[in-house]
């Protein structure tokens, strides 16, 4: 069943926080955790599956961190909730097989078909509308004030 848990609010704030702070050098998840104050528990978990989903690429090193595997419009809200809903443990109610003749026939079909439609709606939304979101709405991207256009 689709809810909004934690974790998947706190893994489409991370991708958001990297697209729309990145700059030349690779987003490190302690600055995640300071601008989005997203405890390094959740965010760590999140960010290995993210990687695993290719949505992001881990970089190794003192200097490294994250960026997004794919340009920011390609990637959508959908793909991110898919990746976490993949590390949520919890049985789904709607998968069970067994329970009444209403339930079974009447209540989960109709529960799918709205999780269905929802997540089509959620494809449709891509980071860079997110970040595009951001901008319009007053936020100030770490990543482009670090940004040097000299020649």
């Amino acid at each position: 069943m689709l809810r909004l848990s934690k974790k998947m609010l706190f893994a489409i704030e991370a991708v958001l926080d990297i697209a729309y702070h990145a700059g030349s050098e690779p987003v490190q998840s302690r600055e995640i955790t300071r601008r989005q104050d997203i405890p390094r528990r959740y965010l760590e978990q999140a960010l290995q599956q993210l990687v695993r989903e290719d949505i992001l690429i881990g970089v190794r090193g003192p200097r490294g961190g994250y960026r997004l595997a794919r340009e920011r419009r390609r990637i959508s809200i959908g793909d991110i909730v898919r990746a976490v809903r993949k590390m949520e443990t919890a049985d789904d109610p709607l998968q069970e097989t067994t329970g009444s003749e209403l339930g079974v026939k009447v209540v989960r079909p109709l529960w799918l078909e709205m999780q269905n439609e929802v997540m089509k709606q959620l494809d449709q939304v891509s980071i860079d509308d997110m970040c595009n979101r951001a901008h319009k709405s007053g936020i100030e991207s770490e990543g482009r004030k670090s940004l040097d256009f000299t020649i």
